[in-house]
């Protein structure tokens, strides 16, 4: 039986699902991202400034998307030279709903900052609620995270080796749905991705740019398969999985069958299987002949305990597919 990791049937788009504007730090209004944007060929952006969450719907046409995010940062210790070594972690939080306007993890007079205050008066948040009180702990990283997922969030840990955050601390975060392999502006993670998939952290993974002025604009994306151009149908995409994340290889079609894991892209020089295990089958596959191929396959077994997909395109640029657990893969057997 063939299961499909990527959906059949659809329409891959292309979307930024981390972007500054000048309602926060960045340097860009809300309709330049979304031209500058166009222009490149995306058709979604999540409009994710510093802690103003506000309706962007006024953005969306029959050809653009825009998706109600914002970023949330908890600030922890710097060895004297302030920002530039500073421990901190920051949160992805895209409402899956465009009718969720209300603020998560608000406070009524803190945690603003640069361009962010003047468009406090805009943001809705729950009354009832006592302002939310920002530690840089795990405990309370866990609890942003998972009031973001209850209030109806997609929620993605950034770029975690640019927050500066080492392997004892990340390991310890829950909850989030995703985190970010690529960030135009900081990294690639691979290794902060494997860490937590080891740990049985089964979440995805997305690219996103991160960007506050043009010039950090296409670096990185998130390629979503969704049946339409539609709010709901692009983040029930999300929730599901439907996507791979890129800084420039396609991945045209990914699933399983009889026991493999298919891929079949964009010219690559190498294609890489990674598993959790340490010597399970052939994990790299190329040419010998040094051209390009578009196709591999990598048998599944349950010590594998999940496998994920890299392609490496004639640039050694990279795709990254999600993980996928050997042991829900083989029932399709």
């Amino acid at each position: 039986m063939r299961k499909d990791l990527l959906p059949a049937d659809g329409q891959f788009y292309k979307a930024n699902l981390h972007a500054h504007t000048v309602m926060s730090d960045g340097h860009q209004s809300p309709e330049h991202v979304k031209e500058l944007y166009k222009e490149m060929g995306y058709s979604i952006v999540a409009y994710t400034d510093h802690d103003v969450f506000v309706d962007r719907s006024h953005l969306c046409d029959g050809e653009f998307l825009a998706l109600n995010g914002l970023e949330i940062e908890i600030n922890g210790r710097n060895f004297g030279r302030g920002w530039v070594d500073m421990e901190t972690c920051h949160l992805n939080m895209i409402a899956l709903d465009p009718d969720n306007l209300t603020t998560p993890c608000y406070h009524r007079t803190k945690y603003l900052r640069v361009n962010a205050p003047q468009y406090r008066p805009l943001m809705k948040y729950d009354e009832s609620r006592p302002d939310f009180e920002r530690f840089y702990t795990p405990e309370c990283i866990n609890r942003m995270f998972l009031e973001g997922r209850d209030r109806g969030f997609f929620t993605i840990y950034n770029h975690p080796c640019g927050s500066l955050e080492p392997y004892p601390v990340y390991i310890q975060y829950n909850y989030m749905h995703a985190m970010e392999m690529y960030n135009g502006r900081f990294e690639y993670n691979p290794t902060v991705y494997d860490d937590m998939l080891r740990a049985g952290k089964m979440i995805y993974c997305v690219g996103g740019d991160d960007n506050h002025v043009d010039e950090g604009s296409g670096l990185s994306w998130t390629m979503i398969k969704a049946p339409s151009l539609d709010y709901r149908a692009v983040t029930k995409a999300l929730l599901d999985g439907h996507f791979y994340a890129s800084q420039g290889p396609e991945i045209h079609e990914l699933y399983f069958e009889d026991g493999m894991m298919h891929v079949k892209c964009s010219d690559a020089q190498v294609i890489h299987f990674t598993t959790a295990a340490r010597s399970k089958g052939k994990k790299s596959v190329y040419d010998p002949n040094g051209g390009y191929i578009n196709e591999a396959e990598f048998k599944v077994l349950p010590e594998c305990v999940y496998v994920r997909v890299t392609i490496v395109g004639p640039d050694g640029k990279t795709a990254s597919s999600n993980a996928y657990r050997s042991i829900d893969l083989l029932q399709y057997r």
